[in-house]
């Protein structure tokens, strides 16, 4: 038995570098894949010059939400990204990518089988044992690179699940952001709502007060009355705006609705950008968004898959071996005699598929060209989108001046025609309208200040900000 074995292993080992020679010297069949070369422009064609400044250092966009120097909105991003529930499920898809890379891996290495059986058999004349055991092995020798090329796929998909996981980060950061901002902003309407309907039950004592001194009519009396029950009845609607920016915050954070009502509900100012933004070049995009990766990424994937089908034009060729043992006894079981052993290469190739064969191919093809040009038109809407929210940026920001002017100017005259109204210098419609002036006005500065943090954040969103592209893997 000794003898017979160091026979096989013997020609195991001499066959080896012969292996490893074939396997080494064999090209892979199909396209090797290159990046898509995409031209990009060299600069933003919209900037606020004293906001926007085209640096190469991404920290600033990678924690972008530290820019406001807002405790509170650094908190709730902190826990949204340990606990939410999307960015869970994404994780767990990035799992099952790496799983199924290790699947294409192992189709590398030989695969290995044992099997034993025993019998025994009684008829009227005698009685019979047999046993067997043995130990099979088969190994593809990928000599065309169909198992390579189907690794290099199963690598870039795990590197798109990853992207994907990214790409989920990018959006978790900006929405917690923006119902945060949003929050801030309702609670500040809250707030000057408040303020105007104090005014106004001022002003509707004042008329009141003339009113029952026979200085006025009174039409005067029902105006001012239903002035200031138009402002008391948005309230409800305001509060209702609170609590559900504070319970869909809870659900970013992966926590039951309802639960950050007491934490949220202190009246904070709505966070202002306290840095200047660095939004990088065009050509940035490409390697800073999560989403563009994810679609480069299948691109290759895809690309190796041709390869793939490719391979199945050309034979395969698997060195198999096996050692039984057989005998009539299960003491006998591993004597020499019982022993035999097998070596030896087998090929298969599908001659008459051909045609099946060269049709995957040509899908495989049509799909990866179908992939690039969705690559080069996501490349395209990234490129639109960044610079439709650097305008947004712009614009909403040169209304903040002029707004304030005006709400500085209807404050004096609101002031001055209830000066003027108490002396009988002008009738009350003066008065309802410079009210009314002031109003709008307060609602549009508080808009104003609002969208123009919410901007930014969409701003930074579109540039990718919010994870760190020189982490491969989360």
């Amino acid at each position: 038995m000794m003898i017979k074995k160091e026979g096989i292993i013997n020609s195991l080992i001499k066959m080896i570098p012969l292996i490893i020679l074939s396997i080494t010297a064999c090209a892979k069949v199909g396209p090797d894949y290159r990046p898509p070369v995409m031209e990009m422009p060299e600069k933003w064609h919209t900037g606020l010059s004293d906001k926007l400044t085209p640096e190469t250092d991404h920290s600033d966009i990678v924690n972008w939400w530290k820019s406001f120097d807002d405790p509170v909105l650094e908190d709730l991003i902190r826990r949204a990204v340990a606990n939410n529930l999307s960015l869970k499920e994404a994780f767990t898809r990035l799992n099952e990518a790496r799983l199924r890379r290790g699947i294409s891996k192992a189709d590398q290495y030989p695969t290995v089988s044992s099997s034993a059986s025993g019998t025994r058999s009684h008829s009227s004349r005698n009685s019979s044992e047999m046993y067997q055991a043995g130990v099979d092995s088969s190994w593809e020798i990928d000599i065309f690179g169909g198992i390579r090329r189907s690794l290099e796929a199963s690598d870039a998909d795990l590197e798109s699940a990853n992207a994907s996981l990214n790409d989920v980060l990018v959006s978790l950061t900006a929405e917690v952001a923006s119902n945060y901002v949003n929050l801030r902003l309702y609670q500040a309407e809250m707030d000057v709502t408040n303020s105007n309907l104090k005014a106004q039950e001022e002003t509707y004592e004042i008329v009141t007060w003339r009113f029952k001194a026979g200085l006025v009519t009174e039409l005067d009396l029902k105006k001012s009355e239903y002035t200031l029950e138009q402002t008391r009845s948005q309230i409800p609607a305001l509060q209702s705006r609170i609590d559900q920016a504070q319970n869909r915050i809870a659900v970013l954070l992966g926590v039951t609705p309802g639960m950050m009502k007491e934490e949220l509900s202190n009246i904070k100012p709505v966070p202002v950008l306290k840095d200047a933004i660095k939004t990088g070049i065009p050509a940035d995009l490409l390697r800073q968004r999560p989403d563009l990766k994810k679609a480069e990424r299948d691109l290759a994937a895809q690309t190796a898959r041709i390869g793939a089908a490719v391979s199945d034009l050309y034979p395969k060729i698997t060195l198999s071996g096996s050692i039984k043992v057989n005998a009539s006894s299960a003491g006998s079981l591993f004597d020499s005699d019982s022993l035999t052993s097998s070596i030896g290469p087998s090929i298969s190739w599908p001659v008459f598929r051909a045609g099946a064969i060269r049709k995957n191919i040509e899908i495989q093809s049509t799909m990866a060209e179908r992939l690039l040009i969705q690559y080069k038109a996501l490349v395209l809407s990234a490129v639109e989108e960044v610079e439709n929210a650097l305008a947004s940026c712009i614009y909403e920001k040169m209304k903040e001046t002029s707004l304030k002017k005006a709400l500085d100017a209807a404050t004096v005259a609101f002031k001055l025609s209830r000066m003027q109204y108490v002396s009988g210098l002008v009738d009350f419609q003066v008065l309802l309208e410079a009210q009314r002036t002031l109003l709008s006005l307060q609602d549009q500065v508080t808009q104003n200040e609002g969208q123009i943090t919410l901007n930014f954040i969409t701003l930074y969103k579109t540039l990718g900000g919010g994870w760190s592209p020189d982490t491969t893997d989360m």
